[in-house]
C-alpha cells in the first residue's frame, strides 16, 4: 500500500481525497517508479477542483509530473536506481499521475535527471517550465535574436511564464513581462524582464495591427491577449503559443500574417517526441540559473493539494509549487 491523491466519480459527483492505494492497481507500464516529488499545474488543478473535464478515466491520480527513482524495470534503458523524470503524456488524465508515491508507465516516456538538478528542482521546473524551454527553443528555431527585439511573456507570474523570463534573460533577450499582479513586479524584474506591462493594456479588443513592439512571444493566455500580442509583433516576428489561461477563444485577424509576416508556432508538451524532451531539459540545464530557479519554487506536502489547487485557479500563486510526495 502508499499514499496517493484520487479523484473518483460517482453520480456526477467528483470526490478528491488522499488515501491509501494498492501497489496491484498501478496501471500498466514496464517502468515503476518510488515517486519523490511532484508538482501543480494549471491543468492539474483543474482536474483537482473539477472546474474542467481534464480527467477522462476514474478513479485517477492526478498530476502530470513526477520525479523519483525507478524501483523496477523491464525497459533496458532504465535501471533500479536511477532518477528519471516524466512530463505529460496524458499521466493525470487517463493513466494514474505524479501524485501518490508510487507510479507505473511505459520506460519511453521517462527521461533521465539532467544534472545538475536535483529531484526537487526538477518539479521546481516541472511541465510549465519544460514548456517554457520549448517555447524558447521555438523561438531561436525561427531565428528569433536577442538583437531583433524584446520578447513578450504573457502570465509572466506563473509556472511558464516565470522559467521563461528566467531563460530568455539570461540569453540575451530584452524582455518585457505582461501581469494581472503589478505587485510582483519587483520579481519579474529579479528574473530578469526590463519592462512590466500591466495584463488590463492587452486585455481589451484591439486593431487588427497595432504599432510594432515585439520580435518574439511567449503566449500561454490565449483569448484576447493573444490577439493583441499577435496585432503588436514586429515584422517577421514569432509568436509561441502554448497555453489559454485566458480563453480558448482567439479573436484575431489574419492581418499580421499576411501583412507583416508573423508567425504563430503552436507548442504542446503533452506528447513531444524524447528528443526534444531531451533537448529542452538539456538547455534548462545549461539556461536556467538554479538559484533562481530557487526563488521560483513554493514546497508542499501531499495533504495541502487540494487547497493549493484552488488557489492557483484563482491566480493567487506565483512561480512553481512542488510537492513532497515520498521524499524524506
Amino acid at each position: 500500500m502508499f499514499r496517493g491523491l484520487l479523484i473518483d466519480k460517482t453520480d456526477g459527483q467528483q470526490a478528491t481525497a488522499v488515501q491509501q492505494l494498492n501497489e496491484a492497481d498501478l496501471p500498466a507500464g514496464d517502468v515503476t517508479v518510488r515517486v519523490a516529488w511532484s508538482t501543480l499545474n494549471y491543468k492539474d488543478a483543474l482536474a483537482i477542483t473539477g472546474r474542467s473535464p481534464v480527467v477522462r478515466r476514474f478513479p485517477m491520480v492526478p498530476g502530470i509530473d513526477f520525479a523519483g527513482t525507478v524501483e523496477a524495470s523491464a525497459d533496458p534503458a532504465f535501471a533500479v536506481g536511477d532518477a528519471v523524470v516524466l512530463n505529460g503524456w496524458g499521466v493525470g488524465e487517463v493513466h494514474w499521475g505524479g501524485l501518490a508515491e508510487r507510479a507505473r508507465v511505459p520506460g519511453q516516456w521517462l527521461v533521465p535527471l539532467q544534472a545538475p538538478f536535483t529531484l526537487r528542482q526538477a518539479m521546481g521546473i516541472g511541465t510549465a517550465g519544460y514548456t517554457a524551454a520549448l517555447c524558447v527553443l521555438a523561438l531561436e528555431r525561427h531565428g528569433v535574436r536577442p538583437d531583433q527585439g524584446p520578447v513578450v511573456v504573457t502570465g509572466a507570474a506563473g509556472g511558464v511564464g516565470s522559467v521563461a523570463v528566467a531563460m530568455l534573460a539570461k540569453l540575451g533577450y530584452e524582455v518585457a513581462a505582461v501581469t494581472g499582479r503589478p505587485q510582483e513586479a519587483d520579481f519579474l524584474s529579479a528574473l530578469g524582464a526590463r519592462q512590466v506591462i500591466d495584463r488590463a493594456e492587452l486585455a481589451k479588443p484591439g486593431k487588427p495591427l497595432d504599432k510594432e513592439r515585439w520580435a518574439g512571444a511567449v503566449d500561454v493566455a490565449g483569448g484576447q491577449l493573444l490577439a493583441n500580442v499577435c496585432a503588436a509583433m514586429r515584422y517577421r516576428g514569432v509568436v509561441t503559443a502554448c497555453g489559454l489561461a485566458a480563453g480558448m477563444s482567439w479573436p484575431a485577424s489574419v492581418a499580421p500574417f499576411i501583412l507583416r509576416g508573423v508567425t504563430l508556432a503552436g507548442i504542446d508538451s503533452v506528447m513531444a517526441p524524447v528528443a526534444e524532451r531531451l533537448q529542452a531539459w538539456r538547455r534548462l540545464a545549461q539556461d536556467l540559473d538554479v538559484a533562481l530557479l530557487e526563488s521560483l519554487i513554493r514546497d508542499i506536502e501531499l495533504d495541502e493539494a487540494i487547497g493549493v489547487a484552488a488557489e492557483l485557479l484563482e491566480g493567487r500563486v506565483r512561480g512553481r509549487v512542488v510537492v513532497r510526495v515520498g521524499a524524506a
